[in-house]
């Protein structure tokens, strides 16, 4: 099962269910990867296409996978499995951040790897911006990043965390706050 769907400014809508993770449990495992740069629409289709058949044929131990997945803000792609239904293994894994790998590639970005922070930048009007965790204290220690700067948390492992508001709150509210003076 895979679905879409897309922040206001990148309309294009391949699915109109407002939730396309509705069909997943709570409990569901949850991957956020984040692009350093927002995608151009054929770049979207090339990368949402590449989850869509790979998320279609995805199995661990001969099990199909109970799959979905979500694209928000022209940059951030969800993607969820009911370990109910069947538990993705390590090699499974493995595979989809291997397929991602191979789409940072073929588009020139970068998705796969820990590290950067995402947040509404305060000064350009909310404007998603990512920067490495050391330009991040920098920010907040000349007061351009504060507590209430609202960051994404891309650290979730399920998926009742991102419907509960977990995935984008003010900084003093997650893990982000250590970073803060």
């Amino acid at each position: 099962m895979t679905t879409d769907s897309r922040a206001t400014d990148h309309s294009a809508t391949r699915n109109p269910s407002p939730d396309p993770l509705a069909a997943l449990p709570d409990d569901a495992r949850l991957w956020v990867f984040g692009t350093d740069r927002i995608l151009e629409s054929s770049e979207e289709d090339h990368l949402l296409g590449a989850v869509d058949r790979f998320l279609e044929a995805w199995r661990a131990h001969g099990k199909d996978l109970a799959a979905a997945r979500d694209w928000r803000e022209g940059r951030f792609l969800f993607v969820a499995v009911d370990e109910s239904v069947a538990p993705p293994t390590g090699c499974s894994i493995d595979a989809l951040r291997r397929l991602l790998q191979d789409v940072e590639r073929e588009l020139g970005v970068e998705m796969v790897g820990g590290g950067p922070i995402w947040y509404r930048d305060p000064e350009t009007d909310g404007e998603v911006r990512r920067v490495s965790r050391p330009l991040f204290r920098e920010a907040g220690a000349a007061g351009r990043i504060t507590g209430d700067t609202v960051v994404f948390d891309l650290a979730l492992v399920r998926l009742g965390e991102l419907r509960e508001g977990r995935w984008e709150r003010r900084a003093a509210e997650g893990w982000h706050a250590r970073l803060l003076p």
